[in-house]
């Protein structure tokens, strides 16, 4: 249980330094934020793996919390292009 509670809030700071990051305005809520920031982080997790694999026993990638950042930056660039 612990561990939802932490992605959700991990995942909040993510979307809103995302949010800080690209400029103009979104009207999302705290759940949106989050949602964009879990994805975010998913989508910089994949980009991280695919740019340098993680060693081995490793539980997360060297970069994780900025990648996470970039991902968030091109999911709410992308939600963007979609309106």
């Amino acid at each position: 249980m612990f561990h939802v509670i932490w992605s959700v809030l991990v995942g909040f700071v993510v979307g809103l330094m995302a949010r800080l990051l690209m400029p103009g305005a979104d009207s999302m809520g705290f759940l949106a934020t989050s949602i964009v920031g879990i994805l975010g982080s998913v989508v910089g997790g994949f980009l991280g793996t695919v740019l340098k694999k993680p060693e081995p026993g490793s539980n997360f990638h060297p970069a994780g919390f900025v990648l996470s950042v970039v991902g968030a930056i091109v999911l709410l660039w992308a939600l963007r292009m979609a309106h």
